[in-house]
């Protein structure tokens, strides 16, 4: 019988440690610290590893998928009030109910259907969370997102055609290229369509992102450690 791989454990310190690197990253971009959300990705991480890293003091956490943070995220923001959820995964369009209900932010709209979907549920629901349209870059058939040619289109669409509030950009760059030329391009997209948000960067590649203009970045493994 093999032994089961070793879980790294958040600490406070790695917490610290990823705020030290978002406020120099800031400084150098001469930004204020306050221009940049830390989204803690927390995913496929319990509750009990979660609980750490709120009482270090971070409050805004992303997810993947939605089952899965309806298993730990209520008992939690219920324990815990002012914390806010993103959901920085796919979202299927029959998830859009609990999506709207559960989360304060969707990072992953991609698509018309997704889009009326999230419209009905937001009319019915009376909840606004904050919306980013993915885009796809670096065009990869294996991602999911917009084509940066279709993005102008797209955006036009969710505001006329679904009545939806956009409020910002969200990318993930392939993983064998540099990632300055995707920021670049994410942000080249959301100032012409006069978008102020920009969801970019993650573990490996956050301080460039914000060196672009990311107004969140999603940190999981330099926090949480890696499962």
């Amino acid at each position: 019988m093999t032994d089961a791989p070793a879980v790294t454990p958040p600490s406070p310190s790695a917490l610290a440690a990823v705020e030290q690197e978002i406020l120099r990253a800031c400084h150098d971009a001469e930004r204020e610290r306050s221009s940049v959300t830390l989204i803690a990705v927390s995913k496929t991480f319990a509750a009990e590893a979660i609980e750490p890293v709120i009482t270090a003091g971070q409050r805004v956490f992303g997810e993947n998928r939605v089952q899965e943070a309806k298993g730990k995220w209520p008992a939690l923001m219920a324990a815990h009030p002012g914390l806010s959820l993103h959901l920085i995964g796919p979202l299927q369009s029959n998830k859009a109910k609990e999506a709207v209900a559960l989360f304060d932010a969707i990072h992953s709209v991609d698509r018309a259907s997704l889009c009326a979907a999230l419209a009905k549920e937001i009319a019915a629901q009376g909840r606004h969370p904050q919306l980013f349209v993915q885009i796809n870059t670096g065009e990869e058939p294996q991602k999911a997102g917009i084509a940066p040619g279709e993005a102008d289109a797209f955006l036009a669409a969710c505001r006329k055609d679904h009545g939806l509030e956009i409020s910002g950009l969200m990318c993930i760059p392939p993983v064998d290229e540099a990632p300055g030329p995707h920021f670049a391009l994410t942000a080249k997209i959301a100032a012409r369509n006069g978008l102020a948000n920009l969801s970019m960067g993650m573990s490996a590649d956050f301080a460039t992102a914000i060196q672009f203009g990311a107004t969140h970045v999603r940190v999981g493994s330099a926090i949480f450690g890696h499962r």
